[in-house]
């Protein structure tokens, strides 16, 4: 996966801040992301539901809107259709670098902006968004007791999160004229609703609005107990899971080509998260898998662990062996099923040995059907053919060196 900076002009002429994330090889698809109100292209969702999807082959441009985080401009002449014309640039611009962007993603505030830009975007064939409110006037809730003095004064000071932002009286005009409701009827892209039901900024009614004014294909998704900023890692790795399956069906994607360092039989192992143990494992160009460690040890356990690995091919090659070798005979084997588990146990030879621990796999085969006493005999002795059976008892030899460049 790269990641690179990459800026483009917004709606006022300003210079705005993005960063790309981009798959090892070429894309299959862009994704815009859009952020929630006056957060940032960096909060935890938007980076890592972007890294997700870069590592599996969606790239993706996450951006500051026009007077936040990096970008130029000043946050108190923005508004919510000032957003919805940075998208539009942002779109242009991935657009004049041949990464036309057919995925458009948005958070809170930001799903309400892809909702009104996915029209003007040509190329935008699905949208997904998160915790998104039907209305955008829903933000001007967070504005509380300083709502009489922006509209008296034309603006004021108000504290969002810790941190003070200007809010200008036309803002409010224009949250509180736009209505959504035709953008969505008339939206004629698949949508994805995702919405955490415990949401105690954006209720869940929200999705409910956008979702029943919605047309065909449309689908929702609940993020469960994930809060509105889906701040936890295994909440945004959800999520970015779940829109990369889905827009796959609807942005009709071609299998990309091998990317040029995971050619076919090479298995790549790369961090996803270097805070944790999170790792992608591509296997050639077509399989996708994911290695982690259990919480109490630091992981997220969100995927097997390495020795799970290790066990699975024990496994799984043990299961083909036999079935291989029951169809070549033409035994009545309905179905077969192996269960593995992994110990480190002291060797016969411990006192020779400095008190060593050998890797003990244990397996438990099921074998069912019509077999005779012989036969399941037999086929329990074909399961010590595996190959990787065979490998693991066999002395190995791993060889390293360090990639050049």
């Amino acid at each position: 996966m790269q990641s690179e900076r990459f800026t483009f002009e917004g709606h006022d002429g300003h210079t705005l801040d993005a960063r790309l994330e981009r798959p090892a090889g070429p894309p299959a698809a862009t994704a815009l992301f859009a952020h929630c109100f006056t957060c940032g292209k960096d909060i935890a969702a938007a980076r890592r539901i972007a890294r997700r999807l870069a590592a599996m082959e969606i790239a993706v441009l996450r951006f500051d809107f026009t007077g936040l985080g990096h970008s130029e401009g000043e946050f108190a002449n923005t508004s919510f259709s000032s957003n919805v014309e940075d998208l539009v640039a942002a779109a242009a611009a991935l657009e004049a670098r041949g990464l036309a962007p057919s995925l458009l993603i948005g958070h809170s505030l930001g799903g309400a902006a892809v909702l009104r830009a996915a029209r003007r975007i040509e190329g935008a064939r699905a949208v997904a968004t998160l915790n998104a409110p039907c209305d955008p006037e829903h933000v001007t809730h967070n504005f509380g007791a300083n709502l009489d003095e922006i509209r008296e004064t034309g603006r004021a000071e108000v504290d969002l999160g810790g941190r003070p932002f200007t809010i200008s009286a036309e803002f409010l005009e224009d949250v509180e004229g736009a209505d959504l409701v035709d953008d969505i009827r008339n939206l004629r892209r698949a949508i994805l609703v995702m919405h955490a039901p415990r949401d105690a900024v954006v209720g869940i009614d929200n999705a409910t609005r956008i979702f029943t004014n919605a047309k065909h294909p449309k689908s929702f998704v609940t993020l469960d107990d994930a809060d509105h900023l889906v701040s936890r890692a295994r909440d945004a790795d959800y999520a970015a899971s779940v829109i990369a399956a889905w827009a796959r069906r609807y942005l009709a994607l071609e299998q990309p080509e091998p990317p040029a360092d995971a050619p076919e039989g090479v298995v790549r192992v790369s961090e996803s998260d270097p805070k944790g143990f999170l790792q992608d494992i591509q296997s050639g160009p077509w399989h996708h898998a994911q290695a982690d460690e259990p919480r109490d040890v630091g992981g997220t356990n969100q995927g097997m662990s390495p020795y799970g690995f290790v066990a699975a091919g024990l496994g799984a090659c043990t299961s083909m062996t036999i079935r291989m070798y029951a169809r070549r005979k033409g035994w009545p084997l309905d179905h077969v099923s192996v269960d593995v588990t992994h110990a480190k146990r002291h060797a016969a030879d411990a006192e020779e040995s400095g008190g060593a621990k050998i890797d003990v796999f244990r397996r438990v085969i099921r074998l069912t059907g019509d077999l005779t006493e012989e036969q399941c005999a037999r086929l329990m002795e074909i399961a010590d053919k595996c190959p990787v059976h065979q490998t693991l008892e066999r002395r190995s030899r791993i060889e390293t060196e360090r990639a050049s460049g």
